[in-house]
């Protein structure tokens, strides 16, 4: 189901993938680069540091189409391949609170079901809602990119 949850929204979404291309699409640098934002947002190569490592921080800055910037980072806290990846997340680097991202794969007859759950206890409603429709549309590009492995 994808929806609001008491602590925070979660996201199904099936790809016509296996989970290792999934999972490439989540933990390969490159990859990362290409979807996160969606496909209007760049993340430029020397502005991203992604290497999913249990205990290893990551950052990456998103250049919006406006030329505005949102730095992000975050730290790998679960890494198994294939199947699950847990990690934090904050655009708000000088503040400690990280909202936690889980993200589950399981094979299915046509590829793959992603299951993916984000902490968000301070959103609203609305903001998780909005929060929800962005991650889509960062899942579209991820989409494309599985697709093609």
């Amino acid at each position: 189901m994808t929806g609001i949850t008491p602590e925070g929204f979660e996201i199904d979404r099936d790809f016509a993938a296996p989970p290792s291309a999934v999972f490439a699409a989540w933990t390969t640098a490159e990859h990362f680069a290409r979807w996160f934002g969606g496909k209007d947002v760049q993340v430029p190569a020397d502005r991203l540091d992604y290497e999913p490592a249990v205990g290893r921080a990551w950052s990456a800055t998103m250049v919006l189409p406006d030329g505005n910037t949102i730095d992000w980072t975050g730290e790998f806290l679960e890494v198994v391949p294939d199947k699950r990846l847990v990690l934090t997340m904050t655009d708000q680097p000088g503040e400690p609170s990280r909202l936690a991202i889980t993200v589950e794969l399981s094979p299915t007859a046509s590829g793959t079901h992603m299951h993916m759950t984000q902490q968000a206890p301070d959103f609203t409603e609305e903001q998780r809602k909005a929060t929800i429709a962005g991650w889509q549309t960062f899942f579209d590009v991820l989409q494309q990119i599985a697709e093609a492995a």
